[in-house]
Parts: structure tokens; C-alpha cells; sequence
């Protein structure tokens, strides 16, 4: 299984930046997929998920200005982030759980619920 992120890179503040995610290799697809990030010296935090039912849950700082997508076809996650703050700069992960171990209703914001990351994209918001 495989996670690429892509779109990555320097916005000012109040501007916008859509991230993607490719998914390969795997059988049989996550319940959910999800955005997290991590910033230096802080803990990696969950940022938006998405159910495979089309359920979405954000985390508290970004809601109403980021907006998880995905194109099942494409078999492609997606991020939009307007409104953009310097507290957005972060390293931006895709994460998945391919091997659906569990079934949540409310696609989960808790890296342990996942277990397929990608290597991450840079996110830089200057003032």
C-alpha cells in the first residue's frame, strides 16, 4: 500500500493551498481516510477525516475553512485549505487503515486509528 502526497508549499496568511493524496496497492478500500500534521516539537494532531460513506469530521481550529474530499475513482484524497494561518504550518500526512480492523460511524481524528501513512508534504504560512 502506498500514500503520496502532493501540493504542498508556501501561502500567505489568508490564502489557500489544496493538498492530494494518490492510494495504491491495496485490495479492498480504508472505511476512512484522513488528514493529520505535525508541527516541530508538537505531537502529530488530526486534522480532517473522511468516511468511505462520505461522513467528514475536522478538528475544532480548522473548521470552516478546511474541506476534505475524496474521488473514489481516482482513488485520491484531497485537502482544501482556505483561509490560511501561520498556526496551519505543519508537515501535512495522508493516513488510512487498509487493513480495517476497525468500523467507526464518525471517521476517527486519532493517529492510532490508522495504520498506512504517507511520507508527508511541507505546509509553510508566513504573515
Amino acid at each position: 500500500v502506498q500514500l503520496v502526497e502532493s501540493g504542498g508549499g508556501s501561502a500567505q496568511s489568508g490564502g489557500s493551498l489544496r493538498l492530494s493524496c494518490a492510494a495504491s496497492g491495496y485490495t479492498y478500500s480504508s472505511y476512512y481516510m484522513g488528514w493529520f500534521r505535525q508541527a516541530p516539537g508538537k505531537e502529530r494532531e488530526g486534522v480532517a477525516s473522511i468516511h468511505i460513506e462520505g461522513r467528514t469530521n475536522y478538528a475544532d481550529s480548522v473548521k470552516g475553512r478546511f474541506t476534505i474530499s475524496q474521488d473514489n475513482a481516482k482513488n485520491t484524497l484531497y485537502l482544501q485549505m482556505n483561509s490560511l494561518k501561520p498556526d496551519d504550518t505543519a508537515m501535512y500526512y495522508c493516513a488510512a487503515d487498509f487493513s480495517r480492523r476497525y468500523y467507526y460511524y464518525i471517521p476517527p481524528l486519532q493517529p492510532i486509528q490508522y495504520n498506512n501513512w504517507g511520507q508527508g508534504t511541507q505546509v509553510t504560512v508566513s504573515s
